[in-house]
């Protein structure tokens, strides 16, 4: 499956529908990206199942910026919708597809309920803060 460019538009609908999906942010100018992208493409064609998007920075300023992206190539995961993976950084084929298969065999009942944890956590530390 070839990448899909995701914009402003419909990123977030991408990543709340499209069960796993990887993104690439990069720009034309940078020459890690341009070292990555047959790895990325490559890895798309293994992984038909899975979503592999592209988000052009130069293009997508403001999603970049939504997504505080301050270096490229970044590549992000996120499975449910929810995020699971975010690194800058080109990564070798070997150790994205082994990105690929730890996203891939995610629990994402554990996963949430670890958030759902987390969220309670910090709730109750900005409770405590505040009664300080």
């Amino acid at each position: 499956m070839a990448t899909v460019a995701l914009t402003l538009e419909n990123f977030e609908k991408t990543i709340l529908e499209g069960g796993t999906v990887f993104v690439d942010f990069w720009a034309e100018w940078c020459g890690p990206c341009r070292q990555f992208a047959p790895n990325y493409e490559a890895a798309s064609e293994a992984n038909p199942d899975f979503t592999f998007a592209k988000v052009d920075t130069e293009d997508q300023q403001q999603l970049a910026a939504a997504m505080n992206i301050t270096s490229i190539p970044t590549i992000m995961a996120f499975k449910d919708g929810i995020g699971v993976f975010a690194q800058a950084g080109a990564l070798p084929r070997p150790m994205l597809d082994e990105l690929v298969s730890q996203v891939r065999a995610l629990d994402m009942d554990e996963v949430r309920a670890q958030l759902a944890a987390q969220e309670s956590q910090d709730a109750d530390q900005a409770q405590q803060a505040a009664g300080a």
